[in-house]
């Protein structure tokens, strides 16, 4: 097996490479090459924190909780292991691996040994690729990025530096001495040492051998293009073919105005910090210099000709060493007058701007060490709690993976916690007014529910009822191999006027559920609808404002197009057996709003409007933004807040920055009671009881540890509209029927050993939010 490590180095395209080979990963894998998963799901930071020295400290390891040695120990053992595993399981002829922030950070020969040998047992044929842009051009994005991480020392520094007799040597000798809690990184205050590209592939092929190091041009126009999936298998060894990707954007670079106001304030800000009785997180101290932003024209790289001066016949030489750069790309941008810092424009005064920021370096500092409100450093050693433990419990059901995987997580800031957001689910029982009727326009089918069901007859007509309660007008519902009567009820609601129940039994493809929603495009009554919304008949639409209706949400989300509704799992609420009662009052427990890790717990469905900007329904969002529709369309989150830009084209789920709560959630019962579970377990193959898709699922969907009573509220209107539909005798008699099946299901399965063990294993597993969460990340490595 060959190893193609791809160092980057930061601001050369590193990241398109990275999400195209992260989506192309299948067809990678079927040319023999594997991108690894385990040390990163996209860029492999995981694999360069662990490579770094004890004592070098950067942005990435201080945020994520690493800057402790016995920590970063214990992760680089965690990577080391689960890389083998990756590679053990696929066994493939190439594995890529690629972190930018190897060939921009690292700089210490015990890094590249260290690096070295993690990688050795796995093989012993390594290729080192990097790609370079012109010296001059890439500094001023290099600079730009600095500025918003804090940086406050002018692009001066370099323009000495370029007067020096050793770039490499000199910009290292200069780094600041680290200091995280005072904004100190090398990779943030420092020059770019690694310009000096002779010098880096000298570093590097000091470790990893003469001519290991491959040197390739960045082009952004070209990296943009769907046709970059050549540069990957051209630059990485692939032979074959991976289709073409996406189109990519280039982004628009600051302003040098924008840019000088940005590093006055930071200078400021680092003052403020060497006092050492304030913090300021990353996030917030990247926003306040966002919120600076002004027009302008950015920096023009020909103001940097000195560094292009420097480097000139390296580069040449470079050119004649190594094939895949090309004379064009690195030709030196048209000389200008030296480069010296903008006006800021509009007599800006950092201090004026530091003083309106102060209250909120404050409330930062006040949270505490909360990793989500304030992601700031840690207690100093003398006052730092000691970290909880694993329970008992946890520690009786959790292998070792997953004991790592809790180490590593208790302290960093993907530890879960329920302080996000403005809602008080505790305060938040008060029923809602009755909703006023809905009067649709002539030609419009209102708000529709388009889904999938099988096997779901005791919950159709409260999950019906409710969401008829709180605004959606029409359901267009699709089944396919029923035997408990979901048919049945379907067909009875659709005779009532309520639903529009089709048969999907004919179904082709890989998926019952894509099938159908391919389906449902040529419906009228998804043609005519004015919102168009995807969810199960586990998932309720929770609308945390207002009086609780959809006219509510879509009133304080005017402009959105698209609404991401974010999962909240709840779970099996210490109900054992299947009951005739309603879901949403039955079961309270759940996972914390604050859950990064794992994935699932951040899914999101989404409703949409029909304006026509999306050519595809899928599981979670529409999909195929329509050619002229990219600036139509307007995502929101759970809060309202805009997330365009994270999931206008692709993602279903939320990150960090997306995540919101406040007026909409979904939530999930994934589990019901643990009776409901193994009939939902045994669904389809008798073959899935076995671990991996029986108690693992328990694990991933049974948090319990939280309470969340918002959904309550409308209790009394689902109620009145329960008994208007159940009124009817032979909707009635069907819903029994359906719920006797389910029942004596249950006896059935109880008498099965295998399904019996998995009950009584499931019940036995009581997890915390954290340990929970350490031990579904341990299962999504060994899956």
């Amino acid at each position: 097996m060959r190893i193609v490590l791809h160092i980057g180095p930061d601001h050369v395209g590193a990241p398109r490479l990275q999400q195209v080979m992260d989506a192309r990963r299948e067809a990678l894998l079927d040319l023999g090459v594997l991108y690894a998963h385990a040390p990163g799901s996209r860029n492999h930071t995981r694999l360069y924190m662990a490579v770094t020295d004890p004592d070098h400290v950067d942005p990435l390891r201080f945020n994520r909780g690493f800057e402790h040695a016995d920590r970063q120990a214990l992760l680089r053992e965690t990577v080391t292991e689960e890389l083998a595993r990756e590679v053990d399981r696929y066994r493939p002829e190439t594995l890529i691996l690629s972190a930018a922030q190897l060939g921009s950070s690292l700089h210490r020969r015990s890094e590249l040994a260290r690096l070295h040998a993690m990688l050795m047992p796995l093989s012993d044929d390594i290729r080192i690729v990097a790609h370079i842009d012109e010296p001059a051009r890439l500094l001023t994005r290099i600079y730009a990025d600095q500025i918003f991480e804090g940086r406050a020392t002018p692009l001066e520094q370099e323009l000495t530096l370029a007067r020096g007799g050793n770039w490499w040597v000199d910009c290292i000798e200069r780094l600041p001495q680290i200091d995280p809690a005072a904004g100190q990184f090398e990779e943030v205050q420092g020059a770019p040492f690694w310009l000096d590209y002779p010098a880096l592939v000298e570093f590097w092929e000091g470790e990893f051998g003469l001519g290991s190091v491959s040197l390739r041009s960045y082009d952004a126009a070209a990296f943009a293009a769907p046709t970059v999936t050549d540069e990957i298998c051209t630059a990485f060894g692939v032979d074959g073919q991976i289709g073409l990707a996406d189109a990519g954007q280039i982004a628009a670079a600051p302003s040098a105005a924008w840019l000088a106001r940005g590093r006055q304030l930071n200078a400021l800000l680092l003052r403020l910090l060497k006092r050492g009785d304030r913090s300021l997180p990353r996030q917030l101290w990247r926003s306040f210099v966002s919120e600076l932003e002004i027009g302008g024209d950015a920096i023009d790289p020909g103001s940097l000709a000195a560094i292009s001066t420097l480097f000139r016949n390296d580069l040449d030489e470079l050119v004649h060493e190594h094939p895949g750069l090309s004379p064009a790309l690195l030709r030196a941008p048209k000389r200008r007058a030296p480069w010296a810092e903008a006006d800021p424009g509009m007599g800006f005064r950092a201090s004026q701007y530091l003083v309106a920021y102060m209250y909120r370096i404050d409330r930062a500092t006040e949270s505490g060490r909360n990793p989500a409100e304030a992601a700031a450093e840690p207690a100093p050693a003398e006052r730092q709690p000691e970290p909880p433990r694993p329970s008992p419990a946890a520690r009786a059901v959790m292998p070792p993976l997953a004991m790592r995987k809790y180490e590593t997580l208790k302290t960093s800031s993907y530890a879960p916690h329920n302080r996000l957001g403005r809602v008080n689910e505790e305060d938040l029982a008060a029923a809602f007014d009755p909703a006023p009727p809905r009067l649709l326009p002539e030609g419009s089918s209102g708000n529709v529910i388009v889904g999938c069901m099988k096997n779901e007859a005791p919950y159709i007509v409260e999950w019906v009822a409710y969401h008829r309660a709180i605004g959606v007008d029409n359901f267009l519902i699709y089944t396919n191999g029923c035997e408990d009567g979901t048919d049945q009820i379907l067909d009875r609601l659709q005779e009532m006027g309520v639903v529009q129940h089709r048969l999907n039994d004919d179904w082709q493809g890989n998926s019952p559920q894509q099938h159908a929603l391919n389906r449902a495009l040529d419906e009228p009554v998804i043609k005519t609808a004015d919102w168009i919304i995807h969810i199960d008949v586990d998932e309720f639409i929770n609308v945390r404002c207002g009086n609780g209706t959809l006219d509510d949400l879509f009133a304080r989300a005017p402009q959105a197009t698209n609404i991401a509704m974010t999962w909240r799992l709840f779970g099996h609420n210490d109900i054992r057996e299947l009951r005739d009662d309603f879901v949403i009052d039955q079961f309270e427990t759940c996972a914390p709003k604050y859950c990064p890790k794992p994935h699932t717990v951040w899914g999101f469905k989404t409703m949409f409007r029909n304006i026509g900007a999306y050519e595809k329904i899928s599981c979670h969002r529409p999909n195929k933004l329509a050619k002229g529709f990219e600036d139509k369309v307007r995502w929101v989150n759970g809060s309202g807040r805009d997330m365009t830009q994270e999931a206008a084209k692709n993602g279903w789920r939320n990150s960090k920055k997306s995540i919101g709560y406040d007026l909409v959630q979904l939530n999930h019962y994934a589990l019901r009671s643990a009776e409901s579970f193994l009939i939902k377990r045994q669904r389809g193959r008798a073959l899935h009881v076995d671990r991996s898709i029986g108690l693992n699922y328990w694990i991933r969907m049974d948090w319990s540890d939280h309470r969340d009573l918002t959904i309550k509220r409308n209790i009394p209107r689902l109620r009145a509209e329960y008994d208007r539909l159940m009124s009817d005798p032979v909707l009635r008699a069907r819903h029994d029927s359906g719920l006797d099946w389910h029942r004596a299901k249950a006896a059935e399965l109880h008498a099965q050993p295998e399904f019996q063990e998995l009950y009584e294993q499931a019940l036995k597993v009581r997890l915390n939010g954290t340990e929970r969460a350490a031990y579904a990340l341990a299962l999504d490595m060994e899956s």
